[in-house]
């Protein structure tokens, strides 16, 4: 398990893309927004949190770093901006930190400018730019173009607008593509996926002396005869899904461009479907068996071609010595034994295949293919296949799966075929030998797909084989609420045994990771609530202890601690009086009472709510378990015993029980001076505060005693968690007192013995 890890210079610019306008100034018609200042900064997050990217208010129009004097070199800037784009952070007011006195712009990557209007591009007005990507553009091509300057628009030498767009929507007609003509030192254009059409390719290929590469793949170009004008000069020509009809002289044309390099003429399959009038396709075989044309391919992509002659397409290979890739998706030309068979006559090692015959043909596909959903799900669907032969970690397979995960959130063929992979690829003892960082990636993706697709039964439960894993809850960084929310959401939504005992197991983890606000926010929702609960009486229903009963009942004990809310959702929803139920039904099966102890232990934390814990069935059933053999049911037990005496001898006179207070004291003395001490630590708590209560109680010294037992144990098995927290929380004062005081209790431990040792504890490890 390697990867490399992240330069300096990326995690700095991470960091700055994560943070950008704490490092930044914010100005409002040239007068700064003080950060102090309401409407300085927007809306706080879900989770009640500030994030410092939250965006200005609309008043809001430029940004400059704080620091005077900071200047950013070229590749530093161009990395800054394309990650920014990447995070979806990019907007017309963080791109206004690119001007020219603070950054320097030659090379220009925007995966996703959508967000981005004339306002906020026309800062590339101040740089020399010479390559430039902005693709998904909702402003025109010409406008893009008035937005650059006039050194740029004589320079450029690359360009793409790829799902942009040439329509001026507001007047619902094309713009005058022949603003393009202005870019004379282009060598290449990329219009793929917009409204360009014939007429636009007449004049570029026309008006564009130097244009040597060109990606019309997607667009309105239903006619390929003006390339004939430049047939001496293209090299790069990519025609991806282009519908060109059998009079729209596709091979006839093609077959004059000798001069190319790379050649895309690749289709989805059968896209026209049912349609009864979809245009007669021009016979790829016209093409393959003509075998002195383009002498010096070197790519060739006819995926998607369902009429390809094997013979012809062997003569067409061995007649052009220089190709080294062939694309062949969606083709069954790719399952001929010269591609597969390494011993087959006609093999040839140094040609690649992208198609669905084998490993590689299917990886190089992915490698090649991430922007294209249908060739995505056609190869995952195939590399699913092959992943259960898998052995050791495939890393490499993984990274190239991510991708087209990443870019197509809303395909859902391509989410379940992903889901369905990444599990196989990471499950068991395969996720030990990957690096929490790609393992971050995918669990972020999964969450994604949970929520792009919450009710899909299949992909949900894809989700959840992968993030049942011990070592991705345990060991990688990801956002634990979210995750948490999602997957509760999950167990709401499905009736699935699987599902269920998967979801709790993760939300058993998961909520003891987050903070007791984020805790108190799924708490609090009685929907899930009423699900865990259910799920709790079909096992006492069915006197049926398995696993997802346990890690049911720690979800709950998990989701309770230290919310009151929480809490009271738990007794308003009938809580108390189901857990009474498998208290009786499950006697002696400790790990089942540990944890029912554990979750009404964080009930009588909370004073307004102990009163509904004050019932005699309960507190002689407490009386029983307090004499448990198993040091942790006695624990729990004492540590709900020491809150209930903790409010003094009124709470009690209204409740006729047996055992009564003062025996129960008793019994809570005897219990804990006779247990032995535990190997390892039997209990994590989040905070000290609900002991201090207990520790003032000077009239019930067993109180007293439970508080401090249960404090030393934690600080002497873990001292450098529980230390410092005792210390922070102001602890040390009320224990150096009780050492101080003097009781008839001789037996040992007592107060004082354990005080003294605690004191020791922190001496050592402060």
């Amino acid at each position: 398990m390697f990867e490399s890890p992240r330069s300096l210079q990326e995690v700095c610019i991470d960091f700055i893309c994560g943070n950008i306008l704490g490092l930044c100034r914010v100005y409002s018609n040239d007068i700064k927004l003080c950060a102090e200042s309401p409407g300085a900064l927007s809306n706080s997050t879900t989770s009640g949190k500030t994030s410092s990217n939250d965006a200005p208010s609309s008043s809001a129009t430029r940004l400059t770093f704080k620091h005077p004097d900071v200047f950013l070199p070229a590749e530093i800037s161009e990395q800054l901006l394309s990650n920014l784009c990447e995070k979806k952070t990019l907007s017309d007011l963080t791109i206004m930190l690119f001007d020219s006195k603070t950054t320097l712009l030659r090379h220009v990557r925007l995966k996703d400018a959508s967000k981005l209007s004339v306002k906020g591009l026309s800062v590339l007005k101040q740089h020399k730019v010479v390559d430039l990507i902005v693709n998904g553009l909702k402003i025109t091509v010409n406008d893009l173009i008035s937005c650059l300057s006039d050194w740029s628009i004589q320079n450029l030498r690359s360009l793409s607008v790829a799902k942009g767009s040439f329509m001026d929507f507001p007047r619902q007609r094309m713009v005058d593509i022949a603003t393009l003509n202005k870019l004379k030192a282009l060598h290449t254009l990329n219009v793929s996926g917009t409204e360009f059409n014939k007429h636009g390719l007449d004049i570029v290929v026309e008006d564009l002396p130097l244009l040597e590469s060109l990606d019309i793949s997607c667009t309105r170009v239903d006619d390929i005869t003006p390339l004939r004008k430049c047939k001496d000069r293209l090299k790069t020509l990519n025609m991806y899904n282009l519908k060109i009809s059998g009079c729209g002289n596709l091979i006839v044309v093609l077959l004059e461009l000798n001069e190319l390099r790379h050649l895309d003429i690749s289709d989805e399959k059968d896209p026209h479907g049912f349609e009864v009038f979809a245009p007669a396709k021009p016979q790829i075989t016209d093409f393959l068996r003509t075998l002195n044309c383009m002498p010096h391919l070197v790519t060739l992509d006819l995926s998607g071609k369902d009429d390809i002659n094997p013979k012809d397409l062997k003569n067409f290979i061995t007649s052009h010595v220089h190709l080294r890739f062939l694309g062949l998706v969606h083709s069954d030309a790719c399952y001929d034994e010269s591609f597969i068979d390494s011993t087959h006559k006609d093999y040839r090692s140094e040609l690649v295949i992208s198609g669905t015959a084998t490993e590689s043909q299917i990886l190089e596909a992915l490698r090649r293919y991430t922007y294209r959903p249908i060739y995505l799900q056609k190869c995952l669907f195939n590399l699913f296949r092959l992943t259960p032969n898998f052995l050791e970690p495939r890393v490499d397979v993984i990274k190239l799966v991510l991708p087209g995960m990443k870019e197509h959130p809303q395909e859902f063929r391509v989410q379940m075929a992903a889901t369905a992979c990444i599990y196989n690829l990471t499950k068991g003892e395969l996720a030990l030998m990957i690096h929490p960082s790609i393992l971050k990636q995918i669990v972020e993706l999964t969450l994604l797909a949970m929520e792009s697709y919450p009710t899909n039964h299949q992909l949900q439960k894809n989700t959840l084989l992968t993030l049942c894993s011990d070592r991705i809850l345990q060991d990688v960084a990801f956002d634990k609420y979210r995750c948490a929310r999602l997957v509760m959401n999950c167990l709401s939504t499905f009736d699935d045994a699987s599902m269920n005992r998967m979801s709790v197991a993760i939300c058993s983890i998961l909520a003891a990771k987050i903070s007791t606000l984020e805790t108190s926010m799924l708490g609090a929702q009685p929907q899930y609530m009423l699900k865990l609960l259910a799920m709790v009486r079909s096992k006492v229903e069915s006197k049926l202890v398995d696993i997802t009963m346990k890690f049911t009942l720690s979800a709950l004990w998990n989701l309770t601690d230290e919310s009151a809310i929480t809490c009271k959702v738990f007794l308003d929803e009938g809580g108390m009086e189901l857990f009474l139920q498998v208290l009786d039904s499950f006697q002696g099966e400790s790990s089942v009472e540990t944890k029912v102890l554990g979750l009404l232990n964080n009930i009588a934390e909370v004073d307004h709510l102990r009163p509904r814990l004050m019932q005699p069935r309960f507190v002689k059933m407490l009386s029983m378990l307090l004499d448990s053999e198993h040091i942790d049911v006695s624990y729990f037990a004492a540590g709900i015993a020491a809150h209930l005496l903790s409010d003094g001898p009124r709470s009690w006179c209204s409740m006729p029980s047996q055992p009564s207070r003062e025996q129960l004291l008793d019994q809570l003395v005897f219990a804990v001076t006779h247990w032995q001490t535990p190997q390892g630590e039997m209990v994590a708590y989040r905070s000290f505060q609900p002991f201090f209560p207990l520790l003032r109680c000077t009239d019930a010294y067993p109180v007293q005693l439970w508080a401090v037992w249960a404090i030393h144990h934690v600080c002497t098995k873990n001292p450098k968690r529980y230390c410092v927290m005792l210390i922070t929380e102001g602890g040390v004062e009320i224990l150096k007192q009780l050492e101080k005081i003097h009781t008839e209790y001789t037996k040992q431990p007592n107060l004082q013995s354990l005080c003294q040792s605690i004191l020791e504890t922190l001496e050592l490890n402060s």
